[in-house]
């Protein structure tokens, strides 16, 4: 049976690559910070531990993985744009490499990030033609673990494949972020304060996203992958998408926030690759992964409401 390590398991996105990796008929272990949770698949090995730590990558020695799916990194709301810890997770992320391939590991799939392209005020990217010209650090941090690995897959003789993620939402989001900062409003019943949501961007179901992870794994494709919907959606549509979700599109308040003028009008993903190449799509609409999302925020609210009342 094949191994695969699975890093940032216990994360907003990791979480859901853990069913998609067994039902691939993997032998599953699962690195967090954290104990192995209750809502833990059975047949998943959890290992205690943080990659950040130098001697913490002397686990993947033992362990022996022939596949790695990374996902660890900082990427708090607010904070990982300009976070020095970057720096720390690229540092942490080649001691990871190094380990894998040392222990004879044969094909690692990365999370990279959109950031990485050259954004302009309308931007469209393709792997291999927009450019790379990431302008913040979490970005840079991004783009230079992704050229170091690559050389060091080459010399090492192992698969490289590196996920370029867009814009996602789903269960679990933080609330500093868009979709969880809607979404967590909307099921308490305040008013969701946004933009004026005509922004152009790319969005996909975290559980999707990794699922597609999970595709781009088994498969043979190697390079950088956008993994995205392929359906670019205004910002105001997602956001009304959650309320009406709920039933409360009253409670939407567009154009309350300003638009960061950094950020471009148009940012949407090629996907190509993803949906030629590895074979994936996505199966939710828009309509559904929302209706989902907010299934799982009311009941946040309402476990929420309950332990207040029990307190």
């Amino acid at each position: 049976m094949t191994r695969v390590l699975l890093t940032g398991a216990s994360g907003f996105i990791g979480r859901g690559a853990l069913a998609p990796l067994l039902a691939a008929g993997l032998e599953v272990h699962a690195v967090s910070t954290r104990p192995a949770p209750p809502w833990s698949p059975p047949g998943v090995v959890w290992h205690m531990a943080n990659l950040l730590n130098a001697g913490s990558e002397l686990l993947l020695k033992a362990l022996r993985p022939s596949q790695l799916l990374h996902f660890a990194w900082d990427a708090k709301p607010g904070y990982f744009w300009t976070s020095e810890a970057n720096l720390r997770w690229v540092e942490a992320s080649l001691r990871l490499l190094s380990a894998f391939a040392d222990g004879g590991g044969e094909r690692a799939v990365l999370a990279g990030t959109c950031a990485e392209y050259e954004w302009r005020d309308e931007t469209h990217c393709v792997e291999g033609v927009t450019p790379t010209a990431p302008g913040t650090l979490y970005g840079a941090a991004k783009n230079g673990l992704h050229s170091v690995a690559e050389g060091h897959s080459r010399r090492h003789g192992y698969g490289l494949a590196w996920g370029r993620i867009f814009f996602t939402f789903g269960p679990f989001e933080d609330e500093g972020r868009l979709g969880g900062s809607v979404a967590s409003a909307l099921a308490a019943g305040r008013t969701a304060r946004t933009t004026h949501g005509e922004q152009l961007r790319d969005f996909l179901y975290a559980p999707e996203l990794a699922e597609a992870f999970v595709a781009l794994l088994r498969s043979d494709v190697t390079g950088p992958v956008n993994v995205a919907s392929g359906r670019p959606t205004a910002m105001k549509e997602f956001v009304h998408s959650l309320a009406e979700a709920v039933g409360r599109p009253e409670l939407v308040e567009l154009g309350a926030r300003p638009a960061s003028l950094s950020e471009p009008r148009v940012l949407t993903a090629d996907v190509s690759r993803l949906r030629d190449e590895v074979g994936w799509v996505p199966t939710r609409s828009l309509t559904e992964a929302a209706r989902d999302t907010m299934a799982w925020w009311s009941s946040r609210q309402s476990e929420r409401i309950d332990g207040a009342r029990g307190g």
